[in-house]
């Protein structure tokens, strides 16, 4: 990793230039304003704010508060550096679609620049088709006589997750939501209760909504048309990976040596 404390202008361009050379990850702390034409035009009036550069050439701008960046040039940007006595410049340009971003920088607080390699993907665990598998597989967390039959069983009005029945000829079907569930989710369940009975003739038919909870609306619903709410949280919800973390930190302090 390398830092700078406060270049000058033209200090600031040539170590620019040699990290985007290098294809590291670039993190420029400074005062700037920004110009931009392409999607629209815009402009940002002269504030303090973080400018990141990735390897693929994707630039962001972002202010000291909120999530999304004020301003960004998507991966592929063209981008050059200049400068003169009194700013630096960051010029960035993209033919497709056709935009272009002028960064003109007054003060460098600090620079940053570093090689990180990646080269996982994300792994999404905790959907509702996991939920789905997770409770074909543990039919006891519905209730303790229920038998699954059948995931993702198709309808008119779309997939059921779960159907099965409790031994006694009543059919079950559940609905799996990841997260609390509101009124649409006790909608559709009665779409797709209302659908099993007349496709297989029969009024005996239970319908579950399987959440890690509900809002007290949909609560009513579910009660006033009669079926059940099973708590059910998603599997592997909102799991650190620790060793990965690891890692991360001790590429950080390898830098350091």
């Amino acid at each position: 990793m390398r830092s700078h404390v406060e270049p000058d202008k033209d200090n600031s361009k040539n170590i620019l230039k040699r990290a985007l050379q290098r294809n590291e990850l670039i993190t420029v702390y400074c005062e700037c304003e920004v110009n931009y034409e392409g999607r629209a035009y815009s402009k940002l009036e002269r504030g303090e704010r973080v400018i990141i550069i990735k390897p693929d050439k994707t630039l962001l701008v972002h202010k000291p508060t909120g999530r999304n960046p004020v301003n960004w040039m998507k991966e592929g940007a063209s981008i050059k550096f200049d400068s003169n006595n009194d700013s630096l410049f960051i010029n960035a340009e993209s033919i497709n679609p056709r935009e272009r971003m002028i960064i003109k920088v007054s003060k460098v607080h600090l620079l940053h620049s570093c090689e990180l390699s990646d080269a996982e993907e994300v792994s999404i665990m905790g959907s509702e088709a996991d939920m789905a598998r997770m409770i074909y597989e543990k039919p006891y967390l519905i209730n303790p006589d229920f038998k699954p039959v059948s995931l993702e069983e198709q309808t008119k009005y779309g997939y059921i997750d779960v159907m099965g029945h409790d031994g006694e000829g009543t059919l079950i079907i559940i609905e799996c939501k990841r997260d609390k569930a509101g009124l649409n989710a006790v909608q559709q369940l009665r779409r797709y209760v209302e659908r099993i009975k007349t496709a297989k003739g029969t009024d005996k038919v239970i319908g579950y909504i399987a959440a890690p909870g509900m809002t007290k609306n949909s609560e009513q619903m579910l009660k006033d048309w009669g079926f059940k709410f099973a708590q059910v949280e998603p599997p592997m919800k909102n799991v650190i990976d620790k060793s990965r973390q690891k890692k991360l930190k001790d590429y950080f302090l390898n830098c350091k040596k």
